[in-house]
């Protein structure tokens, strides 16, 4: 990219704005888009992580991973306003990909940017399959209930993928963050639903069995190698579910001044870290207290919960629509990026030009145009595909948990943070973070092996 086209570009407007808008944000709103973008489907492996690490392990591990990911926080909000020391000028990053480009310099941003595009890709894998196997569960249920805890009631997850695909498809032509205020708040809502119905189904179960399941050391293995494997894929769940970095400039930006969009950036990530970490310790500890070493992969969906059956529906219900929420969260991100570069590729084309028929049916703020129809169409009928080809879940969000945590969470967080502060070499902090960095860098490769291990076992094994 040339220098005054690359220098022009980060002095346009954010990513996910498309027309001028009055910032009304303020913690709340933030925080609702915050759960609604993080308690989503890792909140659902954690019981099968906890029984994989243990008693002491498992809880230890969410507390750390947590604490990991607020420190990140407040590198990243400490960003938002970066003053450029060649020229003077200050610059509002509006999003994670603008603050990389502008700090590191274009070749950390390229660097950032695959990593960007392809995790908001496969997070949105992630939550079709997870919508999938919830509306499946559904099914399955209602199945038990009328013929038994032992009649044959396997369903494919396939037609329920293609109906998430279908819904995903009419939500995505919303046309950026300042729209889906609504959206968030019923997808927090629905993750605070179905997170409490799991911890007290399992609470239920260890009240009426009488005891508690589990031991410290967690899951048994015949092998230590396949115990191994399983801590580092329980790791990775973990990192997945605690990876909000990419959303959070882009929620700031939506925040009102006075108070300082810093300040309450940093609240907000205190309070999300806090009910988040207590949410996942809940759920994990409760499932697994239930089911000990038979502990499911998805609480609400391995059916180690039967009855009631109504209960067990609505919070896969709850899932679902939480999951609609989550899905464009993420998505908004990459449809803004794509769209603004093909504006400004190919300002005169037709392809960005409202379509004028249609516009009568809807609000002037909604209007379709094709660019926005077929792009975004597209990008849904390609996160079915992939997940439809690996239909795997814990092994899924293990991955995606191990390969983005410490290069989007930590190295880059870390990285700007650097630069922002102007930090010396050798100092006490700068050692600090770049222990921070490097240990977490020694988890990454950890889980990433396991979780690669398990995804090809899983696939052609």
């Amino acid at each position: 990219m040339p220098g005054g086209e690359y220098e022009e570009e980060l002095t346009q407007t954010p990513l996910l704005q498309t027309s001028p808008h009055k910032l009304t944000g303020n913690v709340w709103t933030a925080l609702a888009h915050f759960i609604a973008g993080v308690i989503g489907s890792g909140v659902l492996s954690m019981a099968w992580s906890v029984a994989q690490l243990g008693w002491i392990a498992g809880p230890l591990s969410i507390i750390l991973i947590a604490f990991f990911s607020l420190v990140s926080a407040f590198l990243i909000s400490d960003i938002h306003l970066y003053s450029n020391p060649s020229n003077g000028t200050t610059i509002i990053n509006r999003s994670y990909l603008q603050a990389v480009h502008t700090i590191l310099g274009y070749k950390n941003g390229f660097v950032c940017g695959c990593l960007v595009y392809f995790n908001l890709f496969k997070t949105g894998v992630v939550y079709v399959i997870t919508s999938g196997i919830c509306m499946r569960a559904i099914r399955q249920s209602n199945c038990y209930h009328e013929e038994g805890h032992e009649a044959d009631c396997e369903y494919k997850n396939e037609y329920y993928m293609l109906l998430f695909g279908i819904v995903q498809i009419v939500a995505s032509q919303i046309p950026n963050i300042f729209h889906t205020k609504w959206l968030s708040i019923i997808a927090a809502t629905m993750s605070f639903t179905y997170s409490c119905i799991g911890i007290g189904l399992g609470l239920a179960q260890v009240i009426g069995q009488g005891k508690i399941e589990g031991s410290i050391n967690g899951v048994s293995t015949t092998n230590p190698i396949d115990k191994v494997w399983l801590v580092a894929q329980a790791i990775g769940d973990i990192s997945f579910s605690f990876t909000f970095s990419l959303i959070l400039l882009e929620i700031q930006g939506t925040l009102k001044s006075p108070p300082p969009q810093k300040e309450s950036m940093k609240k907000t990530s205190s309070i999300a870290v806090f009910i988040t970490a207590s949410v996942y310790i809940c759920c994990g500890a409760s499932g697994y207290a239930a089911f000990g070493d038979a502990t499911p992969g998805n609480l609400l969906t391995g059916f180690g919960f039967y009855e009631p059956y109504w209960l067990v529906d609505f919070a896969n219900a709850c899932i679902v629509l939480h999951l609609v929420g989550g899905y464009q969260i993420f998505s908004q991100t990459l449809f803004a990026i794509v769209e603004r570069w093909y504006v400004e590729k190919f300002p005169e084309s037709i392809f960005t030009w409202d379509v004028g028929s249609l516009n009568f049916l809807l609000l002037p703020e909604f209007r379709v145009n094709p660019l926005r129809l077929c792009f975004r169409t597209s990008y849904v009928v390609l996160t079915m595909a992939v997940a439809l080809l690996f239909p795997y879940f814990n092994q899924v969000l293990a991955f995606s948990g191990s390969i983005f945590f410490w290069p989007l969470t930590i190295y880059f967080p870390v990285e700007m943070y650097f630069v922002h502060k102007r930090l010396v070499p050798w100092t006490r902090k700068w050692i600090l973070l770049r222990i921070y960095s490097f240990f977490c860098l020694l988890v990454t490769i950890f889980t990433l092996s396991g979780s690669l291990q398990g995804l090809i076992a899983k696939r052609f094994g």
